[in-house]
C-alpha cells in the first residue's frame, strides 16, 4: 500500500529544548547540516520517497528561514498539480511558554486536519536525521490492526548521549508499556524516534483528549497515557539515526557523516535527500590549501588548513589559517593564523584578532551569528 493515503506532519521541537547558540536565530529544522542540507530536508524527503504529497510543516517560532528554504515545496520533488507543502503556525508565539506545544498547534489547525481527504497520518519530527520508507510504516501499522505504530532505535549508548529524548518501554509483542524521558540510567535503551503513525480520526481523538485533560499536554504525553486503552505498537527503524536536540548532539552527528561507511547508510542513491539549491561559484583551493577528510561547500576561498570538518558555502578560511574537527557555517571568515578545534562558528562570523579557538569534542566552543572575534 502506498503511502499517497497518508498526509505527512513535520512537527517542531518541545518548548522545553533549546540548542545553545544556534537556536536563538532559527528553528532545529533551519540548522544548516553538512554545509549543503538544512535538518528539515530528511523528513521532507523521506514523505517525498515514500510518495506523500500533502505535507503540513508545523513552526512555532522564528519562521522566515524555514519559510525561505521550503518555498513552494517544489524542490522535494512533490507532485507540482496535487501535492502541497502548506506551513502552519500556532498564535502563541511566546517561544518559551509551557502551553506553545505540538497539540496547541494542532488544535488551532484542527478545521485544516478535517479536511484532509487522506484515512492516515504519519507525524515526524523537524529536528532528527534518519531515513525511512513510510510505506513500510504505514503497511505494517493496516497489517497490524494497531491504533498507533510508533517508530523508535536501539542504542547502546543511552547513557552518553540522547539526553534529551525520550525513551519506549516494549513488550515482547512489540506493544508499547510507556514512553519516558532518558535519564542516562542504562546503556541499552528504544528511543522514541518522535515519529507516528495513525488514522486521521485517531489523531483527532488524541489532540481532542488531550486538551481535556490538560493544556500543557504534548502528543508524546497524550499517547503514553492512552498505553493502557489503545493498542500501541513500536516498529523499529535501522540504519543511521541522529537526534539533535543539543549542541553537542548536533556536533557530534556532522562530524561522524565524514565518515564514509556511516554516511552511505544516510545516503543512497535510490533515496535522494532533496534540498534548495544555492548556486554559486565552485569552491577555489589555493597552493597553500591542505584539505583533509571534509565537506566543503560550493563558493568558498580556502589557503589554509582544514581537517575532519564541515565548511559551509562561501567561506573564506585565510593562509595559515587552521580549522580542526569543527563546523563552520555559511559566509564566516577564518582569517590568517588562526587556529580553530572543535568549535561552532556560525554564519557570517569573522575570526580576525583572537588567533586560537578550542573547545572538547563533549562540549565545543561556539562562536555567535555575526561575531566579530
Amino acid at each position: 500500500m502506498a503511502a499517497y493515503k497518508a498526509f505527512g506532519i513535520v512537527s517542531s521541537a518541545d518548548n522545553s529544548i533549546h540548542v545553545e547558540g544556534l537556536h536563538d536565530y532559527r528553528p532545529i529544522g533551519s540548522f544548516s547540516f553538512l554545509g549543503r542540507f538544512r535538518v528539515i530536508d530528511f523528513p521532507l524527503s523521506n514523505m517525498s520517497n515514500s510518495g506523500m504529497d500533502r505535507i503540513q510543516v508545523y513552526v512555532r517560532s522564528r519562521p522566515r528561514s524555514i519559510a525561505e528554504h521550503i518555498g513552494s515545496g517544489r524542490h522535494y520533488n512533490i507532485n507540482s498539480k496535487r501535492g502541497k507543502v502548506q506551513l502552519l503556525f500556532s498564535q502563541d508565539s511566546n517561544v518559551h511558554s509551557i502551553y506553545n506545544n505540538d497539540i496547541c498547534a494542532y488544535s488551532e489547525n484542527l478545521d485544516i486536519i478535517e479536511r484532509m481527504h487522506q484515512d492516515y497520518v504519519i507525524i515526524a519530527p523537524s529536528y532528527m536525521v534518519y531515513k525511512q520508507d513510510y510505506c513500510e510504516l504505514l503497511n505494517e501499522h493496516i497489517s497490524s490492526g494497531a491504533d498507533v505504530t510508533m517508530l523508535y532505535h536501539k542504542v547502546d549508548n543511552a547513557k552518553e548521549y540522547f539526553q534529551n529524548c525520550k525513551t519506549v518501554n516494549i513488550n515482547r509483542q512489540k506493544g508499547i508499556l510507556s514512553i519516558e524521558k532518558n535519564l542516562g540510567t542504562a546503556k541499552e535503551k528504544n528511543i522514541s524516534m518522535d515519529t507516528y503513525c495513525m488514522s486521521k480520526e485517531t489523531f483527532i481523538s488524541l489532540i481532542n483528549a488531550a486538551r481535556e485533560m490538560s493544556s500543557i499536554y504534548t502528543l508524546s504525553d497524550i499517547i503514553n497515557i492512552k498505553c493502557g486503552d489503545l493498542d500501541i505498537r513500536g516498529y523499529q527503524h535501522k540504519g543511521y539515526f541522529a537526534s539533535l536536540l543539543s549542541l553537542s548532539d548536533y556536533y557530534r552527528a556532522s562530524l561522524e557523516l565524514l565518515d564514509y561507511n556511516i554516511a552511505s547508510e544516510l545516503f543512497r542513491p535510490e533515496w535522494p535527500i532533496y534540498t534548495r539549491t544555492t548556486d554559486s561559484c565552485p569552491t577555489q583551493y589555493y597552493d597553500t590549501s591542505k584539505v583533509v577528510n571534509s565537506f566543503v561547500s560550493n563558493g568558498c576561498l580556502i589557503e589554509g588548513t582544514v581537517e575532519n570538518s564541515v565548511i559551509g558555502r562561501g567561506v573564506v578560511i585565510k593562509k595559515g589559517a587552521v580549522v580542526k574537527n569543527s563546523i563552520i557555517l555559511a559566509y564566516a571568515d577564518i582569517e590568517e593564523g588562526v587556529h580553530v578545534e572543535n568549535a561552532i562558528v556560525d554564519k557570517w562570523a569573522k575570526i580576525i584578532h583572537v588567533k586560537d579557538i578550542r573547545g572538547t569534542a563533549e562540549h565545543p566552543q561556539y562562536i555567535k551569528r555575526r561575531d566579530t572575534l
